[in-house]
């Protein structure tokens, strides 16, 4: 079963947008921009750099610069679990 995005958050994982700059291939003079963004794990960033793998495996145009963000969007001091059942009708 896939972990939800909540799950996900409580176990450490946060938002994380990158901002990839990378040389067009017919062009290596003009520099182009594309944004990456989902939830990974600081300070490894397991997702991003999975993601950059395969850009710099099967894309053409090479990578000029990465800059990453990185933020916890809820922690685990934010969330208090009651105990309690409560029912509405």
């Amino acid at each position: 079963m896939k972990r939800s995005d909540f799950a996900k958050q409580l176990q450490g994982y946060a938002l994380t947008t990158a901002e990839i700059l990378y040389r067009l291939p017919d062009h290596p003079a003009l520099i182009q921009t594309f944004i990456w963004q989902d939830l990974d794990m600081h300070p490894r960033f397991p997702k991003l750099r999975g993601f950059l793998d395969f850009w710099e495996a099967n894309l053409d145009g090479p990578l000029y610069k990465v800059t990453v963000a990185h933020r916890e969007l809820i922690s685990p001091a934010e969330v208090r679990l009651l105990n309690a059942d409560y029912r509405l009708n």
